[in-house]
């Protein structure tokens, strides 16, 4: 209980004195993230949309699959992405396995699918007040998808701190096309396995608490937003 207690007090520490690898660690893993969400919510959000509000060959198929996708190991997304990019693959000549924007690529796979079908499952809730509205207005296929984006905007952007939380806590797809390299594709969740193994509580406690307040404010955020949609 001492050395728990003693390591705990020095990741503390690190943090408020902003050590110099911890903050590395935290700024990719946030650069990674965020990018994959910005790249997921682009795609998810009109994709989630269009399922829900337009008709058009497939689309069932489309969101049957959406659903299933939810559920992807990340270990067998890391291993699509690495054979795609790794040097016999198809994107092997573009030089990305092992560097942050693989891991961008990896993330953005594994959270694309909770994006569009929370927005599927948002746009079609409000569908039901909104349907016989934008077939007497004649909307036409955009028109309708700007329009119910913008009506959904509250409720969308809990999809989109969902797939951060996901993609923020990933481990297994990021270790698997990152290598988990020093000072170039260490993130916090392989950071914390790596310090671990090591003995190096100080380092992984501090990095979990980061990750953990991340957690705890994407969590407050969603609520507080849900709350904010309700009134």
């Amino acid at each position: 209980m001492h050395d728990f207690t003693q390591a705990l007090a020095m990741a503390l520490q690190m943090i408020v004195t902003l050590d110099a690898d911890l903050a590395r660690v935290v700024g990719l893993s946030l650069r990674v993230s965020l990018t994959a969400v910005l790249a997921a919510t682009l795609i998810g959000l009109p994709l989630g949309t269009a399922v829900a509000a337009l008709r058009f060959p497939g689309r069932r198929g489309l969101s049957v699959a959406l659903n299933t996708l939810m559920g992807l190991p990340p270990v067998v997304v890391g291993l699509v992405v690495f054979l795609l990019l790794s040097r016999s693959g198809p994107f092997g000549v573009l030089g990305l396995l092992f560097t942050p924007a693989a891991m961008i690529v990896a993330q953005t796979v594994l959270i694309l699918p909770i994006v569009a079908s929370l927005a599927r499952q948002t746009v079609e809730d409000l569908l039901v007040e909104y349907d016989d509205l934008l077939r007497v207005t004649g909307a036409g296929p955009f028109h309708t998808l700007t329009t119910l984006l913008s009506e959904a905007r509250w409720s969308l952007v809990t999809a989109i701190l969902a797939g951060f939380g996901r993609a923020s806590a990933e481990v297994g797809a990021v270790m698997i096309v990152g290598g988990n390299i020093e000072h170039a594709t260490r993130v916090m969740t392989t950071a914390i396995a790596l310090e671990t193994s090591k003995g190096d509580l100080p380092m992984a406690l501090g990095l979990g608490v980061v990750l953990m307040t991340l957690s705890l404010a994407v969590n407050l955020a969603a609520s507080l937003l849900r709350e904010a949609a309700r009134r």
